[in-house]
């Protein structure tokens, strides 16, 4: 049997690393506590045990490293944080593919890859692309797709692209991220029902280090931020908010798919019944919580992006959703849109290839779940 993890014994090997013992709060700790008694229970061979307690520990010496540098700037804290976007929608449905497009604009500043993964001390905005720490990384992500090139069918991502609030979040153990990688019920059902307002603070106080020395109009993406959105406003009251558009049976089939390598790369072996089941449900309770959000705010609070509209005219969906977000469309913006674009052609690396009848599901039982979206709106189909 492979050894158990130790809430506390987590704790310490972070100190440890960092010589920091000071949280900020302990608001994650329920959270983790909740995660590693499910981890313990779903089976996963020693090597993948040791793979999890890594990725735990490095949660913990993130926010260790985070506390100790606000502290010793704590100016830092009362700089605001204006008017940020918010992407999200199902997950699947092109929030990365819009996130990218918005990065593309010079006065956007995005959280990106290499800078949430090692964000102390925070880098200039001169040195954003050029820092050693996000060289390195391109180097290793070099190596990664040169040895697998097929990573790239399933997600656009780069050390220097803009990634997602997650792993962020992970810092106060209440995200999705987490319960993705194994049959874990229990902290599922927990961070659906959870307040994850602690959560969304951390998250402001992350993006104040960030902004440090890099400041700008902060351009932020996750899926599963359609789960909180009353929470998002309650901390970013003047945020503005973006929900992509795509066909849910396409988006679902997809989410399946890519849950499927959480597993494999965590647990080692792929459960397609709890796939099956879970990743539906939580995709229909993703576009639930937004029609929510919608009717308790007002039509006009939260923007419309349809993935089949940026696959066929990016620049021209951009610029009307730049009139509808109040930003001025520059050249500047379109120049890095294009280049981005031009850059990133769908299929780059491969086409993303997934079968519903893999998971035992079809058009029709998927098309179920979303009676009440598919209800609402007109999102053209695929397939």
């Amino acid at each position: 049997m492979a050894q158990q993890l130790v809430v506390d014994e987590l704790i310490e090997e972070a100190q440890r690393r960092t010589g920091l013992q000071r949280f900020d709060r302990e608001t994650f700790r329920e959270g983790l506590g909740i995660l590693v008694s499910d981890i313990n229970r779903d089976e996963r061979p020693e090597p993948l045990v040791e793979r999890t307690r890594e990725v735990l520990v490095k949660a913990l010496t993130d926010r260790l490293k985070t506390t100790a540098y606000l502290e010793g700037r704590p100016g830092l804290l009362q700089r605001p944080i204006k008017r940020p976007l918010f992407v999200f929608g199902i997950p699947r449905t092109g929030t990365t593919l819009l996130s990218n497009l918005l990065a593309a604009d010079p006065a956007h500043r995005s959280p990106l890859t290499w800078e949430i993964d090692d964000p102390v001390p925070p880098p200039a905005t001169a040195t954003l692309y050029t820092d050693p720490r996000a060289l390195a990384r391109l180097e290793t992500e070099r190596q990664m797709l040169a040895a697998r090139p097929e990573m790239g069918k399933y997600y656009r991502s780069s050390a220097i692209y803009p990634n997602e609030c997650v792993f962020i979040m992970a810092h106060d153990f209440k995200t999705l991220m987490w319960e993705s990688r194994g049959k874990l019920p229990n902290y599922r059902d927990w961070i659906f029902q959870t307040d994850v307002t602690s959560a969304y603070e951390y998250h402001k106080r992350f993006l104040q280090l960030l902004q440090a020395d890099a400041p700008g109009v902060w351009n932020l993406k996750m899926p599963s931020h359609a789960l909180n959105i009353p929470t998002i406003l309650k901390v970013y009251p003047d945020a503005r908010l973006l929900w992509t558009h795509r066909d849910p049976v396409t988006a679902t089939g997809s989410f399946c798919s890519l849950i499927t390598l959480a597993h494999q790369g965590f647990r080692g072996k792929i459960d397609v019944e709890w796939i099956s089941q879970n990743c539906p449900w939580q995709a229909a309770q993703h576009a639930e919580r937004i029609l929510d959000a919608r009717d308790a705010l007002g039509e006009d609070r939260i923007i419309d992006v349809h993935y089949a509209d940026l696959m066929r005219d990016p620049m021209g969906t951009m610029r009307k959703l730049y009139k509808l977000i109040g930003d001025e469309f520059t050249p500047a913006a379109e120049t890095g849109m294009r280049a981005w674009l031009e850059d990133n052609p769908q299929d780059k690396f491969g086409k993303h290839e997934y079968k519903l009848a893999r998971f035992g599901l079809t058009e029709q039982t998927v098309r179920s779940l979303f009676e009440r979206y598919l209800a609402r709106y007109e999102v053209e189909r695929e397939g």
